[in-house]
Order: structure tokens, then C-alpha cells, then sequence
């Protein structure tokens, strides 16, 4: 497989032909984000995937605040653009974790630090970031955390 820069500008082509302008407005603002990183001072003109992966995460994640604001303040025409380009990059990201897959990973990395209370919080959250980072959201994270620490 290509790199997820390649990917996203062949994706750009695709999107393009089918005339689907979420798809292109989201995959370009993605490049457009990629080749700033690109040619930022030091990158050489290199993009890693794993600092690809990072930047598409971001914008997923700012996608989605951005569509709970609108919620709040009854524009769900709004949010649900945000989303429906929140959902073109989530092909891109590893999936993300179930509740239930969270819970087992977290009770784990309890066990291995050992917790054994809310005091205990930042050993845990230090290793699960670590452990989890692109398969859960950090807050959904912390969350569990507290409530299987408390």
C-alpha cells in the first residue's frame, strides 16, 4: 500500500470523478494539511504515516468538536456537514475501540502499573495514552480510568 499521502491524493482523484464534494473538500483539506507539514522546517519533505495518521486525528477531532458546538447551538445542518467530513477521515484512521475493548485494555494496564486507586490516575492515563493512542479518545479514556480507579 501506498503511504497515507499518496493514498489521500489518489483518493482526491476518485473523489473527483464520482463528483462527490464532501469527499473532496475533506481529502483536500487533508492534503492541504499534509503539505504544510511536508515543507515545515525539518520534515525534508517527508510526511511519515504515523505523523499523517496524527494530523488526520487532529482534524477528525476538531471536526467533531465543531459539530458538538453547532449542536448546542441548534445548527444540525452545521454538524452534520462536520460529521459527514469526519466520516470521510475516519477511513483513514484505525479503528477505534469498542466500550467494552476499552474497559478490558484499561483493566490490563491497571494491573500491569498497580493501581489500585484515583491517586494512581496518572501512572494509568501515562501508559494507556501511550498503549492506546488512535484506537480511543483520550477523553473516552480518562473517563474509564476515573470510573474503574474510583
Amino acid at each position: 500500500m501506498d503511504n497515507l499521502f499518496d493514498r489521500v491524493s489518489e483518493d482526491i482523484k476518485t473523489a473527483m470523478k464520482a463528483k462527490d464534494k464532501v469527499a473532496l473538500e475533506t481529502l483536500r483539506n487533508i492534503k492541504k494539511v499534509f503539505l504544510e507539514a511536508k515543507t515545515a522546517p525539518g520534515a525534508n519533505d517527508t510526511l511519515p504515516d504515523d505523523v499523517a495518521l496524527k494530523l488526520v486525528q487532529k482534524l477528525a477531532k476538531q471536526g467533531k468538536d465543531a459539530a458538538a458546538i453547532y449542536v448546542e447551538q441548534g445548527r444540525q445542518d452545521l454538524a452534520d456537514a462536520e460529521l459527514a467530513q469526519v466520516k470521510v477521515m475516519e477511513n483513514y484512521l484505525p479503528r477505534q475501540m469498542s466500550a467494552e475493548e476499552l474497559e478490558a485494555a484499561l483493566k490490563e494496564i491497571i494491573a500491569q502499573v498497580g493501581a489500585e486507586g484515583p491517586k494512581d490516575m496518572g501512572k494509568v492515563m501515562g501508559v494507556a495514552t501511550k498503549q492506546l493512542a488512535g484506537l480511543a479518545e483520550g477523553r473516552a479514556i480518562s473517563a474509564k480510568v476515573k470510573e474503574l480507579l474510583g
